[in-house]
């Protein structure tokens, strides 16, 4: 059971009855006539055979309110798409593949690398950005929401909490983000937003006089989930991240491009579960330490476009103050688990914060080196500009790799 707070400059809906999902979902139907719902799942091809995706399928058939799944399929290979159409045949909503890595959609990468639009790296940016366009190119949906693939702990609640404030005509939200608590293996997990992200921000608040971006980030109880949807109305002008920015940098244009009080956070879920990273090493080149590395060059380059000088004085203070907020982040955390009976080991979430401060730092200095760095893709605002007949041609080169 959750508070009521209403903290920080967004609006936050707890779960504060549990509500059976039946209702929830005959609303969501009702809402559907007016608004209808799309979901997209950004999946690898490798999720199909792992622990999680079987389940989500099998939950996601009885959500009679979604007007279609879009997935977005990565790294499958002929057969394996093949595979993959056996193996989303069971839902029975309308759905569409997104072969990413197939002829057809390929040319159409190669149509925008010819302008310079091209998404230069792989990975889960790149294919919801293409399932967007997607969606906007079908203009058959109001509200589009998205979750992980590999959430071993997934309940239908999910995904109907998640679309219903976008979805009820009520309301006026246009962007919502999931929030839940992180247990696994009877211990606090979710490291990146316990010891890099809360204390971070905290930090940078401490350190800059009052500046808007931060409470807004700050209002976010996970900023690093990974569901979250919105009104159709807004995509075309949203830049999405191509690099392990994501969560945040699709915050970051949400407060460039909505009002705070149309922003809604919800809780989605008891508890989430679901592939863990590797704390990665000093080469940033992957897991946690990539990940603290990308998220920290985010936000600083949002609050150099906030108008914040950013210098290496700055960098080496902050350095400092975050790794003695996050080491305090510490102690409030080991109180919470010994309390709720979960195990808790000090000595790796110290050796975590001490990776962090190392990858917060790195990121300040290739900041500095690199101020001109732009890791956004083009929003599809500029993409259907440059070449007007993309959105015809998007859904035909779909339509050519399903056959």
């Amino acid at each position: 059971m959750s508070d009521f707070s209403q903290a920080g400059a967004i609006t936050t809906l707890h779960n504060l009855t549990d509500r059976p999902l039946e209702d929830i979902e005959a609303e969501l139907l009702g809402f559907s006539r007016k608004n209808p719902m799309t979901l997209i799942l950004p999946s690898l091809f490798s999720e199909l055979e792992g622990p999680a995706l079987g389940n989500i399928i099998e939950k996601l058939a009885g959500a009679a309110y979604l007007n279609e799944i879009v997935i977005g399929l990565d790294r499958a290979d002929a057969a394996q798409f093949e595979q993959a159409r056996r193996f989303f045949d069971r839902l029975p909503q309308k759905k569409t593949i997104l072969w990413n890595d197939g002829p057809a959609l390929r040319a159409m990468d190669a149509r925008l690398a010819e302008e310079g639009l091209s998404p230069t790296q792989e990975g889960k940016g790149r294919n919801v950005w293409f399932c967007m366009g997607y969606i906007l190119a079908a203009n058959n949906a109001k509200v589009v929401a998205l979750h992980d693939c590999d959430i071993v702990t997934y309940e239908r609640d999910l995904p109907a909490r998640l679309f219903y404030p976008l979805a009820n005509p009520l309301f006026d939200f246009v962007f919502a983000k999931g929030y839940y608590s992180r247990i696994h293996d009877n211990r606090l997990s979710g490291r990146a937003v316990r010891l890099l992200v809360a204390p971070l921000i905290s930090s940078l608040k401490q350190l800059l006089e009052h500046q808007p971006y931060l409470e807004f980030l700050g209002s976010f109880r996970y900023p690093l989930s990974g569901e979250f949807g919105m009104r159709t109305e807004i995509i075309p002008a949203i830049r999405i991240p191509g690099d392990w920015s994501l969560e945040v940098g699709m915050l970051s244009e949400i407060y460039r491009n909505v009002s705070a009080r149309h922003v809604c956070q919800v809780d989605i879920a008891d508890n989430y579960d679901h592939k863990h990273q590797n704390m990665g090493g000093d080469d940033y080149g992957s897991g946690l330490s990539r990940m603290a590395h990308e998220i920290a060059k985010a936000i600083f380059r949002k609050l150099a476009t906030e108008g914040v000088q950013l210098s290496s004085a700055f960098f080496r203070t902050l350095k400092a103050t975050y790794y003695r907020q996050a080491l305090d982040m510490i102690e409030r955390y080991e109180a919470d688990a010994l309390l709720n009976g979960l195990l808790f080991d000090r000595h790796a979430e110290e050796q975590a914060v001490e990776l962090f401060t190392r990858a917060v730092a790195r990121a300040g200095e290739v900041y500095l080196g690199h101020p001109e760095e732009v890791p956004f893709m083009a929003n599809w605002n500029r993409v259907f500009s440059a070449i007007p007949d993309f959105s015809d041609a998007l859904l035909s080169a779909v339509e050519l790799d399903n056959r």
